[in-house]
C-alpha cells in the first residue's frame, strides 16, 4: 500500500477531526522515525510528549512482548502483580497515597474532577464549583472540554456542564477574587502545554496552594504533559515546592502504550467507594508492564539528569537563535525538555518547512513552536535540530 492509498482510505473512512501532514510513518528508532518513502526524520515532538524513551526502546519492547505472552487483559475484578507493582511505584514517587489507572489523559482528568466533586459533597452540598485557567487544556470528554477554558474547543457542544469558572493563569489576584467556600477544586497545569508552554512565577503555585487551603478546596495538578520527567523532575510540581491533593498523568507514563492515572491523598480518595468509578481497560497488565518499564528505565538510566543537562544545552542553543533572529523569535521559555519558542508570526509554515527538512516539531497557540523530545536525546540531536531550524529561520 503506497501513501496515496493510505490518504484515500483515511479521507473515505476516518472522521475529519485531524489536520494531518502528508506523510505515513513506518517505523522509528531512538530519536528518529522513517516514513514509507524511506525518509528519516529527527523527532522533537515525540508523539506530543508521549514517547518518553524514544522509539523502539529495547526495555519497553521487551516488557510489552513478555507481558503480551502472559496476559494482555483481565478485569479489574481481579488483582494482577504488575498492576500492584506499578501503583506502589507511582505512590512512592509522587508522595500521594492512592492511584486509579485509566487509558488516557482525558480519562485521568475526568476521574479527578469526579473525585473532587464527590469529595466536595462530603463537606457541603453546594461545594461543587471548579476553577481552571484560561488557555489550559484538560481533555476532549464533555466535562474535561468544559474544564478547558478555550472557546474554540467548546463551540458546538453546548450546553456544557455547569459549575466551572475560568481565571487568568499566573494571576493570583484573579484566583483570590474567584475562589470561595463553594469551590471544590482548582485545576492547573504546573506549566501550560497546549496554551503555549507558559511557565508561572516561582511563587504562584505556592500562593494557589495557600488559597486552596484557606477555602477547603482541592488543588489538582494536570501533569498529563509535564509529568514523568518531562521538565527534569519526575513531576513538574516538584520545581515549585508544592504538593497537590490530586495529580493526573498520561502521555509519557507508558512511553506510547495508552495509559492514564490520577493519584490522590488518602483523605481525598476516601470519598470514592466501590461502584463510584471504574474502567474496563484501565490498569490492564500490558499497559502496566509498559509503564513500569518506562519508570524503571528513567530511574536506572538517570534520565532526569540527562533532561536537566541536555535541556540546559537545548535552552541555551534556542536562546542563541533568538539573538540571531530577533524579528522572528519573541521569547523562549520552558523547563527541561518542554520548550516553547514564541514567534512574532504564525508558526505553521515554519513547522512545515522543518518537516520538509526532516525535522518534526509542533506549533501550539498559533505562534509557539513546541519542542518536547524523548527524554533520551543527547547533545548531538540538539545540534542537529538547531542546524535545521537555523536554516529554516534564515529563509523566513
Amino acid at each position: 500500500m503506497n501513501k496515496q492509498d493510505v490518504f484515500a482510505i483515511d479521507k473515505a473512512h476516518y472522521m475529519p477531526v485531524f489536520a494531518r501532514y502528508p506523510m505515513v510513518i513506518s517505523h522509528g528508532e531512538g530519536a528518529y522515525v522513517t516514513d514509507t518513502d524511506g525518509n528519516r526524520y529527527l523527532d522533537f515532538f515525540a508523539g506530543i510528549a508521549v514517547n518518553a524513551l524514544g522509539h523502539a526502546h529495547p526495555n519497553l519492547v521487551k516488557a510489552v512482548a513478555e507481558q503480551a505472552a502472559k496476559v494482555i487483559h483481565c478485569s479489574n475484578l481481579y488483582y494482577t502483580e504488575v498492576q500492584a507493582q506499578l501503583i506502589e511505584k507511582l505512590a512512592s514517587l509522587s508522595g500521594l497515597d492512592k492511584v486509579f489507572l485509566a487509558n488516557s489523559g482525558a480519562e485521568a482528568n475526568e476521574g479527578a474532577l469526579k473525585l473532587a466533586r464527590k469529595y466536595g459533597k462530603t463537606i457541603a452540598d453546594d461545594k461543587y464549583e471548579i476553577i481552571t485557567a484560561n488557555h489550559c487544556f484538560h481533555g476532549r470528554t464533555l466535562m474535561t472540554l468544559t474544564a478547558t477554558a478555550q472557546p474554540k474547543y467548546q463551540a458546538g457542544y453546548e450546553p456544557l456542564p455547569q459549575g466551572f469558572t475560568y481565571i487568568d493563569y499566573n494571576d493570583i489576584a484573579a484566583l483570590e477574587a474567584a475562589i470561595s467556600d463553594k469551590t471544590c477544586a482548582v485545576v492547573l497545569e504546573p506549566i501550560q502545554g497546549e496554551g503555549g508552554v507558559n511557565v508561572p512565577n516561582d511563587d504562584y503555585l505556592q500562593k494557589v496552594r495557600a488559597l486552596c487551603d484557606k477555602h477547603g478546596a482541592l488543588l489538582i495538578f494536570d501533569e498529563v504533559q509535564t509529568g514523568i520527567g518531562r521538565t527534569g523532575k519526575m513531576f513538574a510540581y516538584e520545581h515549585f515546592g508544592v504538593k497537590p491533593d490530586i495529580v493526573t498523568l498520561a502521555k509519557g507514563l507508558a512511553g506510547g502504550v495508552p495509559i492514564g492515572a490520577f493519584l490522590a491523598t488518602d483523605k481525598v480518595a476516601s470519598a470514592f467507594h466501590p461502584g463510584d468509578h471504574g474502567s474496563t481497560f484501565g490498569g490492564n497488565p500490558l499497559a502496566c508492564a509498559a509503564s513500569k518499564a518506562v519508570l524503571d528505565t528513567i530511574l536506572e538510566d538517570k534520565l532526569l539528569d540527562n533532561v536537566n543537562e541536555v535541556g540546559a544545552y537545548l535552552m541555551d542553543a534556542i536562546r542563541s537563535l533568538g539573538e540571531k533572529y530577533p524579528t522572528i523569535i519573541r521569547s523562549v521559555r520552558g523547563k527541561g525538555f518542554m520548550v516553547g519558542i514564541e514567534l512574532t508570526r504564525e508558526g505553521r509554515e515554519i513547522v512545515q518547512a522543518c518537516l520538509d527538512a526532516k525535522l518534526i516539531i509542533n506549533c501550539t497557540a498559533g505562534n509557539v513552536l513546541r519542542l518536547v523530545p524523548s527524554l533520551t536525546i543527547g547533545k548531538q540531536q540538539v545540534d542537529e535540530m538547531i542546524t535545521i531550524l537555523d536554516a529554516v529561520l534564515a529563509k523566513q
